[in-house]
């Protein structure tokens, strides 16, 4: 395990130039910057779609095998750690190493949770870090909760989330085979594994109605999926303590923590983003760090990368709210 004692982190407007700008031109920037999104009503109404099919499959909850919900469950938690530990541990941040069969897995467990290939997931997430609450962040959450839960799916990107987005270096994305793979074959996989296949399971090992296992492993779980990554951009980011910085919005949320199965350390994560476990509580309620360690212990991760305790209690003295 690597110990970082004075690890470089994103910070906003890092690296950008300052150069003088006329008053005319600042001025129609920002009113441009200022202009309302173009609302994308293909995505508004297949959400909308989405989510009554996620209440109506509530409804035969009851009238499924209990299998299916354990598999519906287990789903789920596939689909999780593909975001956890894969777009967002591995990928956006390189907080270990994964040998070529945890790349492979996490690859399709990412096209499971259809949030977007990994490349264009972790492009953004790296925007996300260095422009934190600025227009440059793709779910800007003092834009409100609404907007950086779900909004910011339902309009264009901010233009100035595309052009950060081509400033930064995403070389190591591309040098990746199974990030490229699974971006050029990214709706087929999502097709295969995040309805057909969880789908097809109950009703051939167990009998279970197409119907049923449908809407249970494949719409609600899907749905439920969506909205536990999506809490980690709003409400991590309003709710909760910030013990290790309190000049930034991201916040502690043990409620986000439990869904997210360990995301919701958030305030330290925008503090340490470089370390593997996102938290400084080690294996306390994260199960995403339970299974990287695990892939360690099996030789099929490596080199994960720490905060030092040192490290952790100074910038606690120094920046944080006195909370922890």
């Amino acid at each position: 395990m690597v110990s970082v004692e004075n690890g470089s982190k994103m910070r906003n407007g890092e690296g950008m130039s300052c150069k003088p700008v006329e008053a005319k031109g600042q001025e129609a920037a920002e009113a441009a910057s200022q202009r309302p999104q173009q609302i994308v009503w293909r995505n508004v109404i297949l959400m909308s779609l989405l989510h009554i099919g996620a209440i109506y499959s509530l409804t035969l909850i009851p009238k499924a095998h209990p299998l299916t919900w354990m598999w519906a469950y287990l789903c789920f938690l596939v689909t999780a750690l593909g975001v956890t530990a894969g777009a967002h541990r591995l990928w956006s941040h390189r907080s270990y190493k994964a040998k070529l069969p945890l790349r492979i897995f996490l690859a399709v467990a990412n096209s499971m949770a259809f949030q977007n290939d990994i490349f264009e997931w972790s492009r953004d997430h790296r925007v996300h870090h260095k422009y934190s609450e600025t227009d440059a962040d793709p779910h800007n959450a003092t834009r409100g909760f609404f907007f950086s839960h779900v909004g910011w799916l339902f309009v264009r990107k901010h233009k100035d989330v595309i052009e950060n987005g081509k400033k930064l270096d995403i070389s190591d994305l591309l040098a990746d085979p199974v990030v490229v793979f699974q971006r050029k074959y990214y709706k087929t996989s999502v097709v295969l594994m995040c309805f057909v296949v969880p789908m097809l399971v109950p009703w051939y090992f167990w009998g279970e109605t197409l119907w049923n296992a449908y809407f249970l492993a494949s719409i609600l779980r899907y749905t439920v999926s969506l909205n536990v990554t999506w809490l980690v951009n709003s409400a991590a980011h309003m709710y909760g303590n910030r013990p290790y910085d309190k000049n930034i919005s991201p916040r502690e949320n043990r409620f986000v923590t439990f869904g997210a199965i360990g995301e919701g350390f958030h305030n330290y994560h925008h503090t340490f983003p470089f370390d593997y476990s996102t938290s400084e509580f080690g294996l306390r309620f994260n199960p995403t760090t339970c299974f990287i360690d695990l892939m360690c212990w099996l030789g099929l991760a490596s080199d994960r990368k720490t905060a030092s305790p040192q490290m952790i209690q100074a910038r606690k003295k120094r920046t944080g709210d006195g909370s922890a």
